[in-house]
C-alpha cells in the first residue's frame, strides 16, 4: 500500500523472466499454470503459438486455466467457464456479440471491450518455457484477480 491508501499498481514494476517448464510438458497438455513473481498465470500452447495471461478472468474471477480454446471472428479465445466471457489469447480483449436492435435483419458481429485480461510474454530457449510479466502500466480489470486471496494454484510450503 502506498501512503493515500491505494493499491500499488504491480504493472508498474519491471519483472526478470522465469523459467515455468519444459516445452514438451506443454506442448503435451496444451496449457501450465505458474506463479511468476507471485502472480498467477496460464500459459497457452495452441496452433504453434504460445499465450500467457492472468489466470483468473477479469469478470468474476473464473478459472481460465480450466476453461476451453474457441476461436471467434478468426481470433482464438479462451472462454471463461463459469460465464463463458471470450478473451482473445493474443491481446486480452474482451469480445461480445452486438446487433443494432433498430435493424431487424442484421446479423450479430464480434467487437471488443477492450483490453480486460493482462497478458505476459512467453519465450522458449532450448527447450525451456519462460514467461514475462507485463509492465505495461495500465490498470486491467484482471489486475483485482491476480494476486492475494482470489489465488488458485496451491504453494508446495
Amino acid at each position: 500500500m502506498d501512503f493515500d491508501g491505494s493499491e500499488q499498481d504491480p504493472e508498474m514494476k519491471t519483472y526478470s523472466t522465469v523459467c515455468v517448464g519444459r516445452e514438451d510438458d506443454i506442448k503435451k497438455s496444451e496449457r501450465m499454470t505458474a506463479v511468476v513473481h507471485d502472480r498467477e498465470v496460464v500459459i497457452f500452447y495452441h496452433k504453434g503459438e504460445y499465450h500467457a495471461m492472468d489466470i483468473r478472468c477479469y469478470h468474476s474471477g473464473g478459472p481460465l486455466h480450466l476453461g476451453e480454446i474457441e476461436e471467434f471472428d478468426g481470433r482464438p479465445c479462451i472462454v471463461c467457464p463459469w460465464h463463458k466471457y471470450k478473451i482473445t489469447l493474443a491481446t486480452g480483449e474482451g469480445l461480445y456479440q452486438s446487433i443494432n436492435p433498430k435493424d431487424p435483419s442484421a446479423k450479430p458481429k464480434w467487437c471488443s471491450k477492450g483490453i480486460k485480461q493482462r497478458i505476459h510474454k512467453v519465450t522458449v530457449d532450448n527447450g525451456n518455457i519462460y514467461v514475462t510479466l507485463s509492465d505495461e502500466p495500465f490498470k486491467c480489470d484482471s489486475d483485482f484477480y491476480a494476486t492475494g486471496v482470489y489465488k488458485v494454484i496451491q504453494s508446495s510450503s
